[in-house]
């Protein structure tokens, strides 16, 4: 067997004879031997459809979506004449095993793969290998599929493909170069890494934020496939890695998922020692996080897996390592075809075996949770609904009075009054199990090494208050009434603050030219008592609104938004309507950083933010032009998450602090807080971290890095108190829970206002190492800082991150609208 599969390669480029005699392979088709240029998306999309037209009996070809620069989504059927006649009995039939279509399901022997490919766009081999993949699938190894229906993606995320193959193609040298500090293996800001607005899809499949993810998931479910593995790159100094996966595992994941990794992992090594290739198993790469392409499928019963090629971005079409050998694109996606090959094979082999354990999973009369029961107001219960029929995952209202169980604002048991407007989730539906991942309060976790976060339970992420109950909560179907709002002719009308889905309404006013104004104050009208931050628009501000009426309730009825008339500016307790309490909101300029010492994804979460959730104007400066940027066009610039040592120069500094102080506001978001923490003229202060103890430096090396773990904080959830009289904390009550990412932490600020911050340490979900937490006691989460006219605004927590945290958005929101709003339009 030794070198058989670059022998194969070769190969291609000549005619082979198959069942089709116009089928060609990869070579033939692109007019290149593969793995010798990048191909486009296009050329990847035009392979498989040339595969279709010729084995229509074999491979079926299905567009699924489209991304955000209108490239093709697509989705390859492949398996043998009779399986795809009968396709879609075989998916319903699978679908019955899970409970999610009614009817006794058959016994089947047919195992259903699902291969992804190129879901980070610079980790460029595997779309490459799809496409040799499926041709051997249809010639060499057309058996395995007497019994598997194998699915295809050859690219999840074609715009950062082909953001990354545009870009080497343009730039690399013929010959390649290898030497690694070449152009060639550097790319520029921002990579191909991410999709058009710079999120990593790898992480979405839960949040499903992008429509990449939105669209798969419409498929994925209609499949749940029983192998799912997404295709990857890690750096080009490491060798391949392939199933079975480090720790920690999820308690949900059954013996079986973990032992057939193991089965799996025997098998591709078999390859692989054949030919003499490098590989490593159960290091690094965890299944814990929900959102990944491996954690994802298991949880919904699959067998879900990472597989990793060394090279990423860097490599190219061929890269010199730091061990001495030229590592090669052809190389690369050989290897990706074996893996894949082989884990066709192992299902094939298995497939009876797959169903059987595949239905056993959707049994989840073992779950210690059977109920979760959330209340809170109404527009986040709609977001998280909006969430649970993305991933079709059932639920209903309350209907009983009372339920009792751990609370997750407590932290402890509790007990809470139930209404019909409360959200059950129960755990006795087919996909009960991911709802315990989601839903659960503080994961188990049996190692403290992770690759990713530790906490995402939902009912924080979304600021409802949850129960989590032993026993079955009573409930009931009912749909929800629309919300109306009848505008009749008064004074003025006023609508609450406590969402997103009001900010959005803001923002809609604003675009439309309406002049709206806000309270600082709580006052009571017409026997309506109404809080801080709720938006008030009268007809006497409004008066160059052509037909004011209807297109204020134009706009209520587009953003379903209820609105209260009030039919005098006289309060029946203050402030007046006419009250400088009751401030008008400028139709801010908004600006923010992005290029070279940003993070790429932070300013992505805002960017998709700005125009995919707010809907509102936000203007992108790169950071090589703010020397010569006129900051006085805009009124609030944002700082993401990121590293400005160079960017923030003496001149720049300067420039933004005269800026501030002649009125305008800067947002600095997560480590965009060291550019200014510590400096002069700024009371922003590191809080110390050092607690290592001097017995600590006779701890051996093998030992340090679980030793770095004491002052880690691996993404988990802390409470804060929020002082809610600030503008900054409008919409919110006295408490919110915050996700911390990283064990970054600052002083209470001296002067200025100290709007959240952690008193108690508490750690309520997630892993944070005990030096990490005593650090946190008494440390800033959100701050304002005046200078001059304006403010530096403090996030240090990233309100953003991966668009998931839904309860946090309304802190940036109103640091744009409502802080220190003394700037009236440019």
């Amino acid at each position: 067997m030794r070198n058989f599969f670059f022998i194969l390669l070769i190969a291609l480029s000549s005619s082979t004879i198959v069942n089709s005699q116009n089928l060609k392979s990869p070579s033939e088709f692109l007019g290149y031997n593969i793995g010798e240029q990048f191909s486009r998306h296009h050329q990847v999309i035009d392979y498989f459809e040339h595969v279709a037209h010729e084995m229509p009996k074999n491979v079926i070809l299905e567009k699924y979506g489209e991304t955000n620069e209108r490239r093709s989504l697509n989705l390859a059927y492949i398996s043998s004449e009779e399986n795809l006649r009968n396709l879609e009995t075989i998916r319903q039939n699978n679908l019955k095993q899970t409970g999610i279509l009614e009817g006794t399901s058959e016994s089947s022997d047919i195992a259903i793969v699902w291969l992804s490919y190129n879901v980070h766009g610079n980790e460029a081999s595997s779309s490459e290998a799809s496409m040799l993949t499926v041709f051997k699938l249809l010639t060499e190894y057309k058996n395995l599929l007497d019994n598997t229906v194998v699915i295809m993606d050859p690219c999840i995320n074609p715009d950062g493909r082909d953001r990354y193959v545009n870009w080497y193609n343009e730039t690399a040298s013929k010959p390649y170069d290898i030497d690694s500090q070449a152009s060639e293996h550097n790319e520029p800001w921002p990579g191909g890494r991410a999709n058009h607005y710079l999120f990593d899809l790898n992480r979405d499949w839960v949040w499903a934020t992008q429509v990449e993810t939105q669209n798969r998931l419409k498929v994925y479910n209609k499949w749940l496939p029983h192998i799912h593995v997404d295709f990857h790159e890690q750096g080009m100094n490491e060798p391949y890695y392939f199933a079975p996966a480090a720790k920690p595992y999820h308690e949900i994941i059954t013996d079986w998922q973990t032992d057939f990794q193991t089965q799996i992992g025997k098998n591709h090594a078999k390859y692989f020692d054949a030919e003499g290739w490098l590989f490593f198993t159960r290091e690094r790469f965890d299944l814990f996080y929900p959102s990944y392409g491996d954690t994802y499928p298991t949880y919904m019963g699959a067998i879900g897996m990472t597989y990793e090629q060394g090279g990423h971005g860097r490599a190219g079409l061929g890269v010199l390592n730091d061990e001495g050998h030229v590592l090669t694109l052809v190389e690369r996606l050989t290897h990706h075809t074996t893996t894949g090959i082989s884990t066709v094979e192992i299902a094939s082999k298995n497939a009876k075996q797959l169903n059987v354990e595949f239905k056993k999973f959707f049994d989840n009369s073992k779950l210690k949770y059977k109920s979760y029961v959330l209340k809170g107001e109404n527009d986040k219960i709609e977001s998280l609904k909006s969430l649970l029929n993305k991933h079709e995952i059932e639920f209903e209202y309350a209907s009983g009075t009372k339920a009792s169980g751990y609370q997750y604002s407590k932290g402890k048991q509790g007990s809470m009054s139930l209404t019909s407007e409360d959200l059950v989730v129960h755990t006795n539906q087919p996909k009960g199990k991911m709802v315990k991942v989601l839903f659960e309060p503080n994961a188990k976790l049996s190692d403290s090494l992770t690759y990713d976060i530790t906490a995402w339970s939902l009912p924080y992420a979304y600021g409802l208050d949850a129960i989590a109950s032993t026993t079955k909560v009573a409930s009931q179907s009912i749909s929800s009434d629309q919300r109306q709002s009848k505008i009749s002719d008064a004074y003025g009308y006023v609508s609450k603050w406590n969402s997103l889905k009001d900010a959005q309404f803001l923002s809609s006013l604003l675009k439309n030219n309406f002049r709206v104004r806000f309270t600082e104050r709580p006052f009571t009208s017409n026997g309506n008592t109404f809080k801080r931050g709720s938006l008030i628009i009268t007809k006497g501000d409004n008066k160059h609104i052509d037909n004011f009426l209807d297109a204020l309730r134009d706009l209520t009825e587009k953003h379903n938004q209820l609105l209260t008339p009030i039919y005098t500016g006289f309060s029946q307790t203050t402030p007046d309507i006419g009250s400088p309490d009751i401030k008008l909101i400028n139709k801010q300029k908004v600006a923010v950083l992005s290029g070279e010492g940003t993070s790429s994804l932070s300013y992505g979460e805002i960017w998709n933010f700005f125009e995919n959730q707010l809907n509102y104007p936000l203007t992108s400066i790169n950071t090589d032009n703010l020397g010569r940027t006129n900051l006085a066009k805009y009124n609030v610039l944002i700082i993401p998450n990121g590293y400005y040592g160079n960017v923030l120069n003496e001149d720049n500094s300067k420039k933004i602090k005269d800026w501030v102080r002649s009125g305008g506001k800067i947002i600095a978001i997560d480590g965009a807080l060291r550019s200014f923490a510590g400096k002069e003229g700024f009371g922003l202060k590191f809080k110390a971290t050092d607690k290592m103890e001097s017995s600590d430096n006779l701890i051996p090396y093998a030992e340090r890095e679980r030793l770095y773990t004491n002052s880690m904080i691996t993404g988990a959830i802390f409470n804060v108190k929020l002082d809610n009289t600030h503008p900054m904390a409008y919409g919110y009550d006295k408490e919110y829970f915050t996700l911390k990412l990283g064990s970054s932490s600052y002083n209470l600020l001296d002067s200025g206002y100290n709007i959240g911050h952690i008193k108690d340490t508490k750690v309520y979900s997630g892993f944070a190492g005990k030096n990490a937490i005593e650090n946190l006691s008494n440390s800033l989460v959100f701050g304002e800082e005046r200078k001059g006219r304006g403010s530096f605004i403090y996030l240090a927590d990233n309100v953003l991150f991966r668009n998931f945290w839904e309860n946090g958005k309304l802190f940036l929101i109103n640091s744009i609208f409502f802080v220190n709003n003394n700037v009236f339009e440019l």
